[in-house]
């Protein structure tokens, strides 16, 4: 439907189905981009996992490149959306968590730890809502 303020190509835009498949593909880009980089370096994404205090680590690096690839690929295709965007933001959560400690930190450190916490929150609610939209959008 059509709004007085929304201009007819922008609603266009919204509406063709090609949209979701691009916004959820970018929105999730940078998962799957650290599920392939960690499958390439299990060694390295095992011990990232150490250093943040996740033990034992293989298996907090299991957990995570199967979120980071199976849940983008779910989300562009449009199934089990909620499950797919939901554990995205659980592993954003406990990755910010772990590693965005602001509380922890101090002086410059602090803020921009800080901004990244709040970045991380920000892509969860973003997940939230892809996860609504496909609620509601259902016939």
């Amino acid at each position: 439907m059509h709004h007085a303020f929304e201009p007819l190509w922008i609603e266009s835009i919204l509406r063709w189905p090609a949209t979701r498949v691009i916004a959820t593909a970018v929105l999730t880009s940078a998962y799957f981009l650290g599920g392939v980089t960690k499958l390439a370096n299990f060694k390295g994404a095992v011990a990232e996992q150490v250093r943040f205090g996740l033990r034992p680590g293989w298996l907090w690096a299991v957990l995570a490149i199967a979120v980071e690839l199976l849940a983008p690929i779910l989300l562009v295709s449009g199934r089990l959306v909620w499950l797919a965007a939901g554990a995205l933001g659980v592993l954003t959560a406990i990755s910010a968590w772990v590693a965005d400690d602001f509380w922890n930190r101090q002086g410059p450190e602090r803020l921009a730890t800080m901004n990244t916490f709040f970045e991380h929150m920000g892509l969860i609610a973003g997940l939230a809502l892809v996860a609504l939209l496909a609620e509601y959008a259902k016939p």
